[in-house]
């Protein structure tokens, strides 16, 4: 079984590395699909109550075989439950639809800044967190100007930031900000919905190393140092984005594919995005 690096974040919990993205799977396939990747090897689920497949996840998660402790479960707030009561609420709803009684990491989906206060809505996480049913608490989509408030106004740091980020979206202020302040940076949609796949630069390099251009792509991320969790239901598919381990970029690599950045987002901009369901 392939060995996955973790992270230690800045409470001591450790993730790995490399994970699996549940992200826009149906829940009729998503059992599946997380049985099969825990049975590849992964050991990292990602979900969120927005995706609508928490059930599932946690069903597959206790027909796998696995301890939980062996498994990292990370779910997300939903945007319609950003106040305080509300969040409390939501995880527990989250908790039970797990099947579990703690999650490893419970994340703010979205900073929804001109709705509601997540200044507020990071209160109720810190409550969370201390009551020990989440392990580690974080935040998703934030931009620096979103993690300045909260620092200076709460007295808890984010375990880890989750944005978007891929070869055409590199973010390196937001990674260096995480970075700064101690805040571990997971990269959703990292093949950019597979848009850097044909990318002439990501191609040479993946040819030159007989690896395909997700390979490349992902282990460019891991090499910065950023959580990731690629998502498929094929094993096949799985399998390949597991097997990153194996080879290394080099420096030289590693800048062309940096250079590849211009700024274009696959879905929406923290800044303006709003949406409640």
């Amino acid at each position: 079984m392939t060995e996955i690096p973790d992270i230690r974040l800045d409470n001591g919990v450790e993730i790995p590395q490399l994970g699996f993205g549940t992200y826009q799977i149906e829940p009729d396939k998503t059992e599946e699909a997380v049985r099969t990747a825990l049975d590849v090897g992964y050991r990292h689920i990602d979900t969120a109550e927005m995706y609508g497949n928490e059930k599932q996840v946690g069903a597959a998660v206790r027909a796998s075989g696995l301890d939980r402790g062996d498994v990292f479960v990370t779910s997300k707030l939903g945007n319609g439950f950003h106040a305080y009561d509300d969040v409390l609420k939501a995880f527990n709803r989250s908790l039970e639809d797990l099947g579990s009684d703690y999650l490893d990491l419970f994340l703010i989906h979205w900073p929804l800044p001109e709705i509601g206060d997540y200044v507020e809505t990071w209160r109720a996480m810190e409550e969370i967190h201390r009551s020990g049913r989440a392990k580690a608490v974080g935040v998703s989509n934030f931009q620096p100007h979103h993690l300045r408030r909260l620092l200076e106004e709460t007295g808890t740091v984010p375990a880890v930031n989750q944005i978007e980020a891929h070869p055409y979206l590199t973010q390196d202020d937001v990674r260096a900000f995480n970075a700064e302040h101690g805040i571990a940076t997971e990269a959703w949609s990292p093949i950019a919905q597979g848009k850097v796949l044909g990318d002439p630069a990501i191609t040479r390099i993946a040819e030159r190393h007989g690896r395909t251009p997700a390979q490349v792509t992902l282990r460019w991320h891991v090499q910065r140092g950023d959580i990731v969790f690629p998502k498929s239901v094929r094993r096949a598919r799985m399998e390949e984005n597991l097997d990153i381990f194996g080879f290394e970029l080099g420096e030289d690599e590693m800048g062309e594919i940096s250079r590849l950045n211009r700024d274009e987002r696959v879905g929406p901009d923290p800044d303006t995005f709003n949406w409640v369901p």
